[in-house]
């Protein structure tokens, strides 16, 4: 009797292959060119979610048992360092407590807004994405925990990057080391802005459009500045390790090595930074008002003649 085959052969897979690349490149396509696949892949991770907890287990098992296993002497090595650990940042704590005071005094004797403690959350690694020329993550916050697209995240280091992606229980996180990603940053020696682009290597990023006479050094500390709006000031990004200069061309080539620990770190925080108020929305109070003396001062710059303005100071 002649055997069955077990796979068929004929046109029929031809058309299923055909079939499957065309709606493959018609649902590329709506994703590249419509936003109405956002709320699709967001329902979709709901049947998602399951399998990335799933996945994750195994790495859980691992540590509880390294952790059941490890003998008394390495938890003992681990608690010492621990105990020093918490005295150095005890230490570094009550240093900063009064530096917080002197500049609290300091901005209020300026006048200058308070500045508040930044909300955050904190997170898990779920996975990581396979693609050799994508640096993403995901994590176990989404909408119903309060995360948002464009929320900044960071490790016990340094930042990490920003949440491109939020459905109802995880979230997608673009790394620094990324290539689409950038951010602006400055120097926390001297103040000098920058921008950082990650180059697609964990162990490295580059500066961009630094001129050979910027004063930036080897060791430098960048931090973000706060000017685009997405980060909030003062959180380390990375530290120069590089800075070559060619008297031929009008710019340095400076890398630096992200202080966040891409490679390792487990476990995240999400900040929530405030909204900042667009320039055309910010209303007129009083700290913006401007002497009469200051208004007159400029008036006789503005009419160095002499002559009377037809306009009174209010």
């Amino acid at each position: 009797m002649p055997i069955k085959p077990l796979f068929s052969h004929g046109p029929l897979p031809g058309y299923r292959l055909f079939f499957c690349v065309l709606v493959a490149s018609a649902l590329m396509f709506v994703d590249q060119r419509f936003t109405r696949m956002e709320s699709v892949r967001a329902q979709m991770s709901v049947v998602v979610a399951p399998i990335q907890w799933v996945v994750g287990v195994p790495s859980r098992v691992l540590d509880w048992g390294s952790l059941a296993l490890s003998d008394q002497q390495a938890l003992v090595d681990e608690n010492q360092r621990l105990r020093e650990q918490i005295l150095t940042l005890s230490h570094r704590g009550q240093r900063m407590a009064n530096l917080t005071r002197e500049n609290a005094e300091l901005r209020r004797l300026l006048g200058a807004a308070q500045q508040r403690d930044i909300p955050f959350m904190t997170a898990e690694l779920l996975s990581l994405d396979n693609d050799p020329f994508s640096h993403q993550m995901v994590v176990d916050r989404g909408h119903r925990h309060g995360a948002y697209v464009g929320q900044p995240v960071i490790d016990a280091t340094g930042l990490v990057g920003q949440v491109t992606a939020v459905s109802t229980y995880s979230s997608r996180v673009l790394l620094v080391a990324d290539a689409s990603h950038a951010l602006p940053v400055q120097v926390n020696r001297n103040g000098l802005r920058f921008i950082v682009q990650g180059t697609g290597r964990y162990d490295h990023v580059k500066v961009l459009h630094v001129p050979n006479t910027a004063d930036i050094r080897e060791g430098d500390l960048l931090t973000t500045s706060g000017l685009a709006g997405r980060f909030p000031p003062g959180y380390p990004v990375a530290r120069v390790t590089k800075v070559e200069h060619d008297p031929g061309q009008p710019f340095a080539q400076v890398t630096a090595e992200p202080m966040a620990q891409l490679k390792r770190s487990r476990h995240f925080l999400l900040l929530s930074p405030p909204p900042q108020i667009p320039d055309d929305e910010q209303h007129w109070d009083d700290s913006l008002r401007v002497s009469v003396d200051a208004l007159r001062s400029a008036r006789q710059v503005a009419n160095p003649d002499g002559e009377s303005s037809t306009q009174e100071v209010p």
